[in-house]
């Protein structure tokens, strides 16, 4: 090789990047006010955000074939193929030259061949280039996310940067790095893996491997115990002289090496949809001393009237007490003290202070009539487990704050738990808005684009599919009432299955799924239902989804970045069907249930049944649902149901970005009030 092509173009971390001052290499947070967000989302996310078609796939496909042509990669042994690369990665990942990345994505592209058997199509090339620039990519399902994002993690590995793949739940980060090891081997490169079954004291050995595979949960708990353990102390020097002094306090090593290169796959999902509540990490602080506390509380709540003593606030259902409200408390706690006598001092402590109080009863009427079993939380063993809105997935490790998980627990019956004592709390706004280089990927980006520029000040870019979409959308159905729905729904699975096909249905919840399950059991049509308490299941399930005659029930986006491989049989007489039995709060997860069918050419159908009496469209278009109704007792027009769901979907999408400004807005203050006590994070 010519070494004049390969020279030292920049350093890492590069000279431009304001780094904070802290123990590891990261961005340092930004100030900007909101005008400054908006017109940065406004150019980056509007005027910026361009849609490489063809001619530019193809552009960069021919780049790659002329290196590899030129060079005669195929007659190059390995150990050449190993030695040229690490200058190739170096000048493509500091320069992001696109001559020079045409040349390292040839070596790696090569290298995949040779060990994974996988040869990669110009789409995928496209979007690993964009990705080692630090872009988000938009890339439909099916197109090969997982090969893409290696091979951009490999270049980044190769130039000496620490690269983190990050992943939406445990299944993923194993299964890929399993999966891309023979590449990476290929190259000498170690491999790290953190998900919540990787012990803790094994994972900063993890995170010290030349990339790593981890969950987005994991990685930011794992950084805020690294900020808590650091003390205050803002340098690797600083760190160095405390150990030396005190080497009797035994702390724990630091986990990251620093926040340099991440590539995050379900994009949207991590970045957007769970960014609306911040990450704390807590310790336990008590072991449920307080449950007569709790028990008391909710039965006070349950005496208080809806409209007289409070309110539920908004699509949120947030609880506010009135006038009425507080001046009947304030007689309960009156008559309670004037008769406590003996009892526990800890009770007459919640009676007697006002704020106290309102807020328990606050809590406890969240845990009465906001959160849902089977919906936000299920019960396994004894124990009430949240469930991720988004996924669908179990999140056994969490809880909520402030008393409500424990009011939810005596509500449900089971053992009360101590309440958690706050250490360090962050955003994923903030965290992810500190790596030096931040790219990602996703079947549903352009929806959010203004928002990921003026957050994480990166573009997003489309990279259209390397076979023409099939996909067959037929016209959606409008039901009165949940019973309709679900009679349509039987009615599609039967006219599907005689056809030879597969069905794949969709749900927003355990509840949701759960009811369908029984209208197909009592229609006699055999199904496999995958939600939140089949978890362990999830890939296998999904992945059975595209056999002749499978009816497969999974909630939300359960099985996301699992591929469902059709059968021949299947895929001759139509391809896989997706039902959507209820709109979700966003166009995009409707799009990402969608494209599970029809991937990568081939067929596919979907459609959307859903009813009037939807817990959505109740909270977010009543009015509009209502009116539809009483003009069309039958079946609705397609305009009045598309304005129906424009409706429900755009004002979701507004209160949903108000909660994420206002989770930005606290994270802020709070950092601001700690920068003012010394404190960190």
């Amino acid at each position: 090789m010519n070494d004049a092509r390969i020279s030292n173009v920049g350093q890492w971390p590069p000279a431009q990047v304001r780094l904070a001052a802290r123990i590891f290499p990261e961005r340092a947070d930004t100030a900007d006010s909101g005008l400054d967000r908006w017109v940065t989302g406004w150019w980056q996310g509007k005027l910026r955000t361009w849609y490489p078609r063809q001619r530019e796939r193809l552009r960069f496909r021919d780049a790659v074939e002329a290196e590899a042509a030129g060079l005669g990669l195929e007659r190059w042994d390995d150990a050449r193929l190993q030695r040229e690369s690490r200058p190739a990665a170096r000048n493509a990942f500091v320069g992001k030259d696109f001559a020079s990345g045409a040349l390292a994505l040839a070596l790696v592209r090569e290298a995949a061949r040779r060990r994974l058997g996988l040869l990669a199509h110009p789409p995928q090339l496209l979007a690993a280039w964009k990705l080692l620039c630090g872009h988000l990519i938009e890339f439909d399902t099916g197109e090969g996310k997982t090969l893409t994002a290696a091979l951009a993690a490999c270049l980044a590995a190769l130039a000496g940067v620490p690269a983190h793949v990050v992943t939406v739940n445990d299944y993923l980060a194993q299964r890929d790095a399993e999966k891309m090891l023979p590449l990476f081997a290929f190259f000498g490169l170690s491999v790290g893996v953190v998900h919540g079954g990787v012990a803790q004291n094994d994972r900063a050995h993890q995170y010290a491997q030349d990339l790593t595979y981890c969950t987005n949960k994991d990685l930011v708990f794992d950084y805020l115990r690294d900020r808590v353990n650091a003390g205050g102390i803002n340098s690797p020097a600083q760190l160095a002289v405390r150990r030396l002094h005190q080497p009797q306090r035994g702390e724990e090593r630091l986990r990251l090496r620093g926040l340099h290169f991440a590539i995050v796959d379900e994009a949207d999902s991590i970045l957007i949809d769970e960014a609306r509540t911040p990450l704390i990490l807590s310790a336990l602080s008590d072991r449920g001393a307080d449950r007569d506390v709790f028990a008391q509380v909710l039965n006070v709540a349950e005496q208080l009237q809806q409209d007289l003593h409070f309110r539920l606030i908004g699509a949120q259902r947030i609880p506010e007490l009135s006038k009425e409200g507080r001046l009947y408390l304030a007689q309960l706690a009156e008559d309670y003290l004037a008769e406590s006598g003996s009892r526990r001092k800890v009770l007459d402590e919640f009676w007697q202070l006002d704020w106290v109080r309102e807020h328990y009863v606050l809590q406890a009427l969240r845990a009465i009539y906001v959160y849902r079993r089977d919906q936000h939380y299920v019960v396994l063993d004894g124990k009430i487990v949240i469930v991720d809105e988004f996924t669908g997935r179990l999140l056994p490790d969490r809880s909520w704050e402030q008393g409500l998980h424990q009011l939810v627990e005596v509500k449900e019956g089971c053992a009360a738990t101590g309440q958690n004592r706050t250490l360090a709390r962050l955003t994923y706004q903030v965290f992810f808005g500190r790596y030096l280089r931040l790219a990602g990927m996703s079947g549903t980006l352009r929806e959010v684009a203004a928002e990921m520029a003026a957050v994480y000040r990166v573009p997003t870019l489309r990279v259209e599919p390397n076979r023409p979409c099939q996909r067959i959308e037929r016209p959606s159905l409008l039901l009165r009432d949940a019973e309709a729905k679900h009679a349509a729904i039987v009615d599609e699975v039967r006219q599907i299955l005689t056809q030879g096909r597969a069905v794949l249905i969709g749900t927003r919840s355990v509840m949701a799924s759960l009811a369908i399950s029984r209208a197909l059991a009592g229609a006699g049509i055999v199904h496999k239902v995958l939600n939140a308490l089949q978890d362990e299941d999830e890939a296998s399930l999904v992945a059975q989804a595209g056999q002749p005659g499978a009816v497969t029930v999974a909630t939300n986006m359960a099985g996301r970045g699992t591929d469902i491989p059709l059968a021949p049989a299947v895929a001759e007489r139509g391809g896989l069907h997706v039902v959507l039995s209820e709109w979700h709060e966003s166009a995009r997860i409707d799009r990402q249930l969608f494209g599970r069918c029809a991937r990568q050419g081939d067929p596919g159908s979907c459609r959307a049944i859903v009813a009037l009496d939807d817990e959505l469209l109740q909270h977010y278009a009543s009015a509009l649902a209502n009116w539809t109704a009483l003009q069309w007792p039958g079946s609705p027009p397609a305009s009045a149901v598309k304005l129906l769901r424009r409706t429900m979907q755009r004002k979701a999408e507004a209160a949903n970005a108000a909660q994420r400004r206002a989770t930005m807005r606290q994270d802020r203050q709070m950092r601001r009030q700690l920068a003012f006590s010394g404190a960190t994070e």
